[in-house]
Formats: structure tokens, sequence, C-alpha cells
């Protein structure tokens, strides 16, 4: 009787372990159901931080910029008013530097700074306008070629960069008067590269 009466018990405990199980077995699932919801909140959750870190350098990176800038807007704004009136004195500028390679190739450096004068002159009488510091030589050749000009033996006096712009700027073959010889050097050095072939 008490053998039955403890298989009875032991029926009964092993049908509420099996229901224990069951409702454990249940919420275990519930558990992971939420334990991957929470995963995927905190994935996204880290995202979002990344993203608002990203887009903090970034607003940091964007506000240094802008006040680098800042500094350059005068300098911008110099730059602009600047170029307008190259655009505006344009055409004065190209003519005088046109009368230069086409006129004043003869003349000592005294004469050609009148030629240019006169030319200003008849300018103003026209109302051409051309900028007043212009500098010829600045504007038709730059200081890298000079140097190269000068290491080829032409002289580093004005006169002699003038002659060597109107020697390869103008449209018309260049007489040489060239007492010293030094245009002659400095010809030769220049086009030996370039097959020079020279008659004595």
């Amino acid at each position: 009787a008490n053998l039955a009466l403890q298989e009875g018990r032991l029926v009964a405990a092993q049908m509420e372990l099996n229901n224990a199980q069951i409702q454990l077995d249940e919420k275990q699932m519930e558990l992971d159901r939420v334990q991957a919801m929470y995963d995927t909140a905190m994935k996204e959750k880290q995202a979002l931080v990344d993203d608002a870190e990203a887009c903090r350098r970034k607003m940091n990176n964007a506000t240094a910029l802008i006040e680098g800038l800042g500094g350059e807007k005068l300098r911008w704004t110099a730059s602009s008013k600047n170029f307008q009136n190259q655009i505006v004195n344009l055409v004065g500028n190209v003519l005088l530097a046109t009368g230069f390679l086409s006129y004043s190739g003869p003349f000592n450096q005294e004469y050609r700074n009148l030629l240019l004068h006169l030319w200003k002159k008849e300018m103003d009488n026209s109302k051409i306008p051309y900028s007043n510091d212009l500098n010829l030589t600045g504007m038709l050749v730059d200081n890298a070629t000079v140097g190269e000009w000068n290491l080829q033996g032409l002289p580093n006096d004005d006169l002699s960069i003038q002659n060597g712009i109107i020697v390869t700027k103008a449209s018309r073959y260049p007489l040489l008067i060239d007492p010293q010889g030094q245009g002659k050097i400095w010809i030769k050095n220049k086009e030996k590269n370039n097959g020079l072939q020279v008659n004595s």
C-alpha cells in the first residue's frame, strides 16, 4: 500500500516536473527572444552612438575649417577685387605689352621708358584703362624663365631681360646688335639642345 502511495506521488511529482520543465522551456524561449531584442537594441544604440561621435568629429572639423577660412575671407575679397581690376585693365595692359614687343626692340632703356610714358599718355587721352603699376617684364615672363636665361648666359639687368623677352616673344626674327657677345652666348646655350647651327 505504501509502495502504491509512493508510486502515485512519484507519478504526480513527475507530472509536476514535466509541467515545470514545459514552463521553464517556454520562459527560456521568451528570455531568448527578449535577449535577442536587447542585443539588437544595444547594437542600434552603439551604432547611434558611433554616428553621433562621427557627426561630432565632422562638426568640429567643419568648425575649425570655417574658422580657418574666416581669416582668408579678407584676402579672397582683396584678390577678387584685384582680379576685377585686372579684367578692367586687361585691354590697356595688353596694348602696352604688344606695343613694347613690336616697337621698342631697337631702343635703349631710357628711350623705351619714354615710349612707354608717351603710350600711357595717349591711352589716358583715349580713356583706355591700364594698370598704373604695370610691370611689363613680370607680365611677359616668369621668374623661373628669367633664372633659366641667366644660367644660359643672359645678364640679369632689366634691358637684357627685356631683350630676351623680345627675342622669345616677338613674331618677327630679331636682329641682335651685340658688341659684347652676351646675346650670342645666350642664344647658343639656349638653343644648344634644339640643334642650333651656327655660321661663323
